[in-house]
């Protein structure tokens, strides 16, 4: 699906991918009535698991024991009483990590497999035509009905590549997230000690910096797998090779998107929380936004891989001349 048009556009920056990004959408309302019809199994799916999730995640929390408030009487050889009002602790940090971890091992197993069993398959199915459908739109053509995108973007994509680089994808970024857990946790059981609360909360920070910077990577191992044949650790390994020099606009991208993402769920566990539940209408309105911010995700990674991929071709040929010119001196 690659064009020469594409390749003969500019440079940009992490504004002007976003630009772009909203540009393509502006373009062709089509995308958009795409998107939305092919977000609508996505969309049952991650509802009945965000209901579920944020269920756990209340009840754990309501569930777990608080510390209490208590008074603590002494009296002087004088005859004279004092009284001091003091804290009970009933959990440490230890014993707390240790209870929720006890408690919600089940119930995450059971979200994890209908995460990757569902929503994934169903996320990836959104990716392909999202992708196709935009670099389609981002190549020139903008007077394209959806059904001409949906047969575009299923039509010669083979299922097989996509899905095995999203499986490589989702596996690193999890264990990449599983390490950013672990240094918050023990952030969390250093608290009372200054030096090894600094050097944790400073590794926690290089550590997110990192994984979105993985995550960018990773995202446009994907996007590359779809719109290009190649599949796996290939892919990826491509995507990390050409996206060098281009690193920092694909941290920011990503964070961005990460931000959105932690901001509607924060805000739900919030009105669920004081609540005692958010809702169906509150909870069908985050899975919403969630969506959009996909949509928007894609695209945005679809116009940041043509970009990377230039800038890459250019340094190439930058390169060769350079390599050719010193020949023949």
């Amino acid at each position: 699906m690659e064009n020469n048009q594409i390749m003969m556009k500019e440079k940009l920056g992490l504004l002007g991918i976003l630009k772009e990004t909203l540009t393509i959408l502006h373009k062709n309302p089509s995308l958009i009535i795409l998107a939305f019809l092919t977000s609508l199994p996505l969309f049952c799916s991650l509802l009945a698991h965000e209901i579920f999730f944020q269920q756990t995640i209340i009840e754990i929390t309501k569930s777990r024991p608080q510390d209490s408030e208590g008074v603590l009487c002494s009296v002087a050889t004088n005859g004279q009483s004092s009284c001091v009002y003091h804290w009970i602790g009933v959990h440490g940090p230890l014993d707390t990590i240790q209870e929720i971890t006890e408690n919600l091992t089940g119930r995450y197993l059971l979200l994890g497999l209908s995460y990757l069993g569902i929503v994934h398959l169903l996320d990836l199915f959104c990716t392909i035509v999202i992708v196709n459908s935009a670099a389609v739109i981002y190549a020139g053509e903008n007077h394209i009905n959806a059904k001409e995108m949906w047969n575009r973007a299923i039509k010669g994509v083979s299922l097989k590549g996509p899905f095995i680089t999203s499986i490589y994808a989702l596996l690193m970024s999890s264990l990449s997230f599983l390490g950013l857990v672990s240094l918050a946790t023990n952030f969390y059981m250093t608290s009372r000690a200054i030096p090894f609360t600094f050097f944790f909360g400073l590794l926690c920070i290089v550590w997110l910096a990192k994984h979105m910077e993985w995550n960018a990577i990773w995202n446009m191992g994907v996007v590359l797998s779809v719109l290009e044949e190649k599949q796996g650790v290939i892919a990826l390994g491509v995507s990390a090779y050409i996206s060098r020099g281009c690193r920092r606009r694909g941290l920011f991208l990503m964070l961005i998107f990460f931000v959105w993402r932690l901001a509607l769920r924060l805000s739900c566990l919030y009105v669920g929380w004081s609540e005692g539940g958010s809702g169906i209408g509150v909870t069908a309105a985050h899975v919403s936004l969630v969506c959009f911010g996909n949509v928007l995700k894609w695209v945005a990674f679809m116009v940041y891989f043509y970009d990377c991929k230039k800038r890459f071709l250019e340094k190439k040929v930058d390169v060769e001349q350079g390599s050719a010119a010193e020949a023949l001196k």
